[in-house]
């Protein structure tokens, strides 16, 4: 539920983050602009509306119909836990907007460790240019096919930022902020996990989704 809040605050911001950063559209016609603004917008409504037909699942095994087994069934598990999601953000729509608005203004925070690493080496930036661009850079890597978005995070970010930083400093601050945003927690949460659970956490993951799935065979 949260990763689905996270992905529509972010679309949410797409336009306000075209509107305001001119290097990013100046090549893209007033016309465009304001299509591609409305579509972002639309767009949460647009899924929910096609959550509650069948179409989704169709298009679904129309594109996974030459895959393997496998992989067609975990497409319709990740639609199915995505649809899931959607159906009881709607059961409690209050307590839904308050958490909606925490997970905004957390990766907010999260984005903000760039900006304050600016900061601390004396780099002249416009801090709404750079979270703007942070916002674009964190949607696209929610659909990043490698793992956490491994190489097209530190690659996207060299890309949006190789105007603003001095040379040879892109590389360091790319490096910096997937350390402090993504592989210091990550580690953070696998030691509270060990300590909270056990060292044989994982076996016990791994035995559980076997017997789950032995479970359906049968």
């Amino acid at each position: 539920v949260r990763t689905v809040m996270s992905i529509i605050f972010l679309i949410l911001l797409v336009p306000v983050v075209l509107h305001s950063d001119e290097d990013i559209v100046k090549w893209m016609p007033a016309s465009v602009l304001t299509i591609l603004s409305v579509l972002f917008i639309s767009l949460p409504i647009i899924v929910i509306s096609l959550l509650q037909t069948r179409y989704p699942e169709r298009a679904i095994m129309w594109f996974t119909r030459k895959l393997s087994f496998t992989t067609q069934r975990n497409c319709f598990i990740w639609y199915n836990e995505f649809k899931n999601a959607v159906v009881v953000m709607g059961k409690h729509p209050k307590m839904v907007f308050r958490a909606f608005i925490e997970s905004g203004v957390s990766l907010l925070f999260i984005y903000a460790t760039v900006p304050a690493y600016f900061t601390g080496l004396n780099i002249d930036f416009d801090l709404q240019q750079v979270m703007g661009r942070m916002v674009l850079l964190n949607l696209i890597l929610y659909f990043s096919p490698t793992p956490g978005g491994s190489g097209v995070a530190e690659a996207g970010f060299l890309v949006l930022f190789s105007n603003i930083l001095p040379n040879g400093v892109e590389g360091i601050m790319a490096v910096l902020w997937r350390f402090t945003a993504e592989y210091l927690p990550f580690m953070l949460g696998a030691v509270v996990t060990i300590r909270a659970f056990g060292s044989d956490v994982l076996n016990m993951a791994s035995l559980k989704s076997k017997t789950t799935e032995g479970k359906k065979n049968e």
